[in-house]
């Protein structure tokens, strides 16, 4: 998800910037003012308290205004992430969105600064007001309101500065030259984002196949927790020596162990890749809260989740088949046994797959046909997931 900031001078040419960035991006507009109005519009509870508090003089409080921002957010999926006006205000408020944001697993990308004289948006204004006939927008009025942006302004800036997601940009010259800017800006920011895939779907859906296509596509390393055990094991380590206990008799091998052993891929494969693709890990809601830890220790985050989806029908004859080769596995052996593993995949993995679809990662695709057909399904919707980096 892109969430992005742009300050400006009154006169810098925001609100033309705002436009190019949200057509160009996707991005949804989040204006305080507007939601407030909005939410007032529907009369919703909160939307019937910020009116109270207006019509008897007030200020809306920061209680209110996050609680009515943080439902617009929730509620605004069809966008690939959003561009903020007037929020954050104040220092309290900028905390506030930094709290919002990592609820929904996501940050701030950028915030840009458009850098234009007093005397430049001085001249701009009042030449807006010959043209408009606008009689209020007075040289006077017009100072005012440049105290007040700098005023403003310059705290919040103090806040981001140390965080490095700081940007300048000119605002002089024409309005494609200054949104060209902006854009060299963004591409460079995507350029430099790592690639997280998670790749889910049932036993039988195709994983590896697709994993090793996206791989070679992407330049993405797979990380695998099954082969990851297997290597170790038979590399006689410690830590092989005890997985033989756990793997012999069947039994999950503890978190603690499966962490090392990606801690310890990830370190080998950094520099070598664009990124990961997750195959068979997360199986469950705290391994999935690891990964996002793991992640976060990289600088790092899940990009999005491709769930693979098979009629469990067709999932039996492939894994009923597949037990008649060289590829089966010890769960092919039977009709119980697959599905029992088809049971105990959809008690333990489908709660994970909820929780990365309230934070609108995840992408479905027909995993039926040929694996080419399917690769072919899925490309675009992932390149597309990509292109937004959420």
């Amino acid at each position: 998800m892109l969430n992005l900031i742009l300050f400006g001078p009154p006169g810098a040419g925001k609100g033309t910037q705002s436009e190019l960035l949200m057509q160009h991006y996707n991005l949804n507009y989040i204006s305080t003012g507007e939601v407030l109005r909005n939410e007032i519009r529907q009369g919703t509870l909160l939307g019937k308290k910020a009116r109270s508090i207006i019509e008897s003089g007030g200020l809306v409080d920061d209680e209110i205004i996050v609680q009515i921002i943080g439902n617009f957010i929730r509620g605004e999926a069809r966008a690939d992430g959003f561009l903020f006006d007037g929020f954050p205000r104040t220092y309290v408020q900028a905390y506030i969105l930094d709290g919002l944001l990592t609820r929904l697993q996501s940050s701030l990308t950028r915030i840009f600064i458009l850098d234009v004289s007093d005397e430049e948006c001085t001249r701009r204004l009042l030449q807006r007001a010959r043209e408009q006939n606008r009689a209020d927008d007075n040289e006077q009025v017009i100072r005012r309101r440049l105290e007040e942006y700098h005023k403003k302004t310059l705290p919040l800036l103090e806040f981001y500065e140390s965080s490095g997601i700081v940007t300048h940009i000119s605002g002089m010259g024409t309005t494609s030259d200054v949104f060209d800017r902006i854009n060299t800006q963004m591409e460079a920011e995507l350029s430099r984002r790592r690639i997280n895939l998670i790749l889910f779907g049932f036993p039988g859906s195709g994983r590896a196949t697709q994993a090793r296509l996206l791989a070679d596509e992407l330049h993405l390393s797979i990380i695998s927790t099954g082969e990851l055990l297997q290597e170790e094991r038979r590399s006689g380590s410690q830590t092989g020596i005890e997985l033989e206990r756990y793997l012999q008799n069947g039994l999950l091998v503890p978190d603690e162990i499966v962490i090392r052993l990606i801690e310890k891929k990830l370190r080998e494969e950094e520099g070598n890749n664009n990124g990961y693709i997750f195959k068979g890990y997360p199986r469950t809601l705290v391994q999935a809260y690891i990964l996002d830890g793991l992640l976060r220790k990289q600088g790092s985050a899940i990009s999005a989740v491709v769930n693979l989806q098979v009629p469990h029908l067709e999932l039996v004859r492939r894994l009923d088949a597949r037990s008649r080769t060289t590829a089966r596995m010890p769960y092919d052996g039977s009709a119980a046994t697959i599905v029992a593993r088809l049971e105990e995949h959809e008690n333990r993995t489908l709660p994970v797959l909820d929780y990365y679809s309230e934070q609108n990662q995840v992408i479905h695709a027909d995993a039926t046909g040929t694996p080419v057909e399917v690769f072919s399904r899925l490309r675009e919707p992932v390149l597309k997931a990509l292109k937004r980096l959420k």
